[in-house]
């Protein structure tokens, strides 16, 4: 890959994670990557975590890209077991310090995981909101219903992975094609990477799954206590899922929050704005 990554396996909760990793020491930076993605979406970010003296985790989440086994259950897919695999990783690391970082399916993994699990040093969100807060949004916003419409058709047996998959992933591909406003971010390498890792046996339908157990087992119904964790929140303003009003009310959950918005970027942020990404985490985290 380049600038001092390089890939390894990482045993952890009877899965064989597959882990990009820059730098060295005691001081984790765990990225967490959302869908359709893999850790190959925080290729930008590594070198940089490495130079600002952090060990930096990638890995492919549980059903993704290189990590096995790759579970069909829906019932694997619970935030319970993500969280699971959050803090195995962790501890497999046998890092003294951890920050997370996360975009998407990651992010509300990482939302969950601070609230209910450990506390981390530094939290940093990628164009997701926080749960209790979208939970308030959905209920009285039909702009954010209507961009939230996939998560009721993700529920639909076999049809989403079938139409996802045609034509050689043309659905993945069109993921982020579509919603890139800067689409030379996605030349067809990239595009291509991630459609042959949607492609992999059962990789839909794990990828798929992650919202079939968010349903199914009522992520939110559960309690938000404040974090204490400083928390950056870095969001594209023009992400067709989300809606920047979904980040109204996070400060009623965040003791120490920081938001940037990046005008004229879309969802998958740090993919698509790398350098106005990579100065706002060189001027937030702290050593």
């Amino acid at each position: 890959m380049g600038g001092g990554v390089t890939t390894r396996t990482v045993e952890a909760n009877g899965f064989r994670f597959a882990v990009d990793e820059a730098g060295q020491g005691e001081k984790l930076a765990l990225c967490l990557h959302g869908f359709p993605e893999s850790r190959f979406s925080w290729r930008h970010q590594l070198p940089l975590l490495a130079e600002l003296g952090y060990r930096a985790w990638a890995p492919d989440l549980r059903g993704y890209g290189d990590t096995e086994p790759r579970p069909r259950d829906v019932a694997s897919y619970a935030i319970e077991r993500l969280m699971d695999d959050v803090a195995a990783l962790i501890d497999a690391s046998g890092a003294k310090e951890v920050t997370l970082l996360a975009h998407d399916w990651g992010a509300l993994i990482a939302w969950t995981f601070v609230t209910s699990r450990r506390p981390v040093k530094q939290l940093v969100i990628m164009n997701v909101p926080h749960p209790a807060v979208f939970a308030e949004v959905i209920k009285t916003s039909k702009a954010q219903r209507k961009r939230s419409w996939y998560v009721a058709f993700f529920q639909i047996p076999w049809l989403p992975e079938a139409m996802l998959k045609a034509r050689d992933a043309r659905g993945v591909r069109r993921a982020f094609s579509e919603m890139a406003v800067d689409k030379s971010r996605f030349p067809p390498e990239v595009l291509d990477h991630y459609a042959e890792n949607a492609l992999k046996p059962g990789a839909l339908t794990a990828m798929i799954n992650y919202y079939r157990a968010a349903l199914r087992f009522r992520l939110n119904d559960r309690p938000w206590p404040v974090i204490e964790s400083p928390t950056l929140i870095v969001w594209g303003e023009e992400d067709s899922a989300l809606g920047v009003e979904t980040l109204v009310g996070t400060d009623q959950y965040v003791k120490d929050l920081t938001v940037k918005r990046l005008p004229g970027v879309s969802h998958w942020v740090q993919q698509e704005a790398p350098e106005q990404v990579n100065e706002i985490l060189r001027g937030w985290l702290r050593p």
